[in-house]
């Protein structure tokens, strides 16, 4: 471990201990960082915000966005409080991140009952065995606009 990974750790953490001190959310911190400097920080805001999305991740990555002027953050490294859940581990997919180093695990999210593990057995299994009914209609026409997207000539790829 670096002094800089031990440094965006520790402000990762800060902000999920912020956050439980201050009431804000749940108690998870995220960093993302680039070229040994912190781009952004965000702690967790689902209950302040009434957005379940806001994980601490996901607010990291929306900031670090705006901050660098891209929807890609090819070269970017992110440090969270715990490990991501499936929704922000996507996210960081999608973004492009290069490194995630986490300090909780989900098996300690759920020891404090966060739904973390659940998810990740869920999507897992088959979509006929899940427990939200998955059901698909209209495929044919929807199918048609992905035909459009993959003819487009001026498409911004992603």
């Amino acid at each position: 471990m670096t002094e800089f990974s031990k440094e965006c750790m520790l402000e990762a953490i800060r902000f999920s201990k912020q956050n439980v001190d201050d009431g804000s959310g749940g108690p998870f911190g995220a960093v993302i960082a680039k070229d040994g400097k912190i781009i952004s920080g965000a702690s967790n805001k689902v209950t302040s915000t009434n957005d379940p999305t806001a994980h601490a991740e996901m607010e990291a990555i929306r900031s670090a966005c705006k901050i660098l002027n891209t929807f890609s953050l090819a070269g970017c490294e992110i440090y969270t409080s715990c490990e991501p859940c499936p929704m922000c581990l996507s996210a960081i997919h999608w973004a492009r991140i290069e490194k995630i180093y986490y300090a909780n695990t989900r098996k300690d999210a759920a020891d404090i009952n966060f739904d973390d593990d659940f998810i990740y057995n869920e999507v897992s299994k088959s979509v006929d065995d899940r427990v939200i009914p998955m059901v698909q209609i209209m495929n044919r026409e929807a199918k048609k606009v992905f035909i459009d997207w993959k003819e487009k000539e001026d498409k911004i790829h992603y």
